[in-house]
C-alpha cells in the first residue's frame, strides 16, 4: 500500500460509510481493481477494512459527543440512581436501551457467519451488484412512506426491525445505512430521524468489529503496513465527520431516490466491468 492509496482508501470508507451507497461495495471494488485485495489471502482484506472503520466510528462519536454523554449520563443515573427499569426511564435514556436491543442481532449474525464474511464469498462483485439494485429498490419503496413519528417514538420492536436491517447489511452492497434508514422510514420514522438513529446504532457495531479485528489484524497485516493503515483510517475519520453532516443535513429536505439511482447506476458499471473482465 502506498500513500496515496492510503488515504484513497480513507476517503471512500468515510465517505461511503454513512452515506446510503454501500461503503463495502466501493471499498471491494477499490481493492479489486487496485489489486490491494488478495483473493488468496481475503482475511487481510477484511481486517484492514475493519481497522479502517474504526475512523468512521471516531467521526460518529466526536459528531455525536454530546448525545452520547446526555445518554449515556441518563442511562446510569435512572438505572442506578434512581433504580428505574430500563423501558419506564426517560425518552433519552430509552433511547440508549433501544440502541443496545438494536445491536444484538448483527452482533450474533456477525458472530455466527464470522467465516463467511471473512472468506470470497462476501468479496463477490456480482453479489455486490445483485444487492445494490434490491436495496435500491427498497430505498424507493420507504421514500413513499413519508414517515412523520419522532425518534422518540421508536419501541423495542422498531429497535429489533432495524437492528435486523443493519445486519443484513453483512451482505456486501447493502450498505448498514441505506438498510437502517430504510427500515426506520418503513415503519414511520421520519427520515432525518431514522438517519440519526442509524448513526447511533452503528457505534456498538464498528466498535465491535473494529476492536475484534484490530487484534485479528495486527497478526495478519505486514507490519509496515500498519502506519499506512492509520493513515487510512484518520482520513476516514475527517472524511466520515463531513458524510455525516452532509447526509443529516440533505434528508431535512429532500429523498433517498438520488443514492438510489447511484446504486443502480454502480450496480451496471460493475456488471461492465465483470463482462469486461476487469473483475473476476
Amino acid at each position: 500500500m502506498s500513500i496515496l492509496l492510503a488515504v484513497l482508501l480513507g476517503l471512500i470508507q468515510g465517505l461511503t460509510e454513512f452515506i446510503p451507497i454501500s461503503s463495502t461495495a466501493h471499498m471491494t471494488i477499490f481493492g479489486h481493481l487496485s489489486g490491494m485485495l488478495d483473493l488468496r489471502r481475503p482475511e487481510q482484506w477484511t481486517a484492514t477494512m475493519a481497522v479502517v472503520q474504526l475512523g468512521t466510528l471516531l467521526a460518529v462519536l466526536v459528531y455525536f459527543a454530546s448525545d452520547i454523554r446526555s445518554i449515556a449520563t441518563a442511562m446510569a443515573v435512572e438505572t442506578f440512581r434512581e433504580r428505574k427499569q430500563p423501558f419506564a426511564q426517560s425518552p433519552l435514556a430509552r433511547l440508549g436501551w433501544l440502541i443496545v436491543v438494536g445491536s444484538v442481532p448483527i452482533g450474533v449474525l456477525g458472530l455466527a457467519f464470522r467465516t463467511i464474511i471473512e472468506g470470497n464469498l462476501t468479496k463477490d462483485p456480482l453479489i455486490i451488484a445483485v444487492m445494490l439494485v434490491a436495496v435500491a429498490v427498497v430505498m424507493l419503496v420507504a421514500d413513499r412512506r413519508r414517515g412523520v413519528r419522532p425518534i422518540e417514538s421508536l419501541s423495542i420492536t422498531d429497535a429489533l426491525i432495524i437492528g435486523v436491517a443493519q445486519a443484513l447489511a453483512l451482505i456486501p452492497g447493502s450498505s448498514r445505512s441505506g438498510t437502517t434508514i430504510s427500515a426506520g422510514m418503513l415503519i414511520g420514522i421520519e427520515r432525518a430521524a431514522a438517519a440519526r438513529f442509524s448513526f447511533l446504532l452503528s457505534i456498538p457495531a464498528l466498535l465491535a468489529s473494529g476492536m475484534l479485528e484490530l487484534v485479528h489484524a495486527l497478526r495478519v497485516l505486514p507490519l509496515n503496513d500498519l502506519w499506512l493503515l492509520s493513515i487510512a483510517t484518520l482520513t476516514a475519520a475527517l472524511s466520515g465527520y463531513v458524510s455525516i453532516a452532509f447526509l443529516l443535513a440533505y434528508l431535512r429536505r429532500h429523498s433517498l431516490a438520488v443514492f438510489a439511482v447511484y446504486r443502480i447506476g454502480l450496480a451496471v458499471g460493475i456488471g461492465g466491468l465483470i463482462a469486461s473482465r476487469l473483475l473476476q
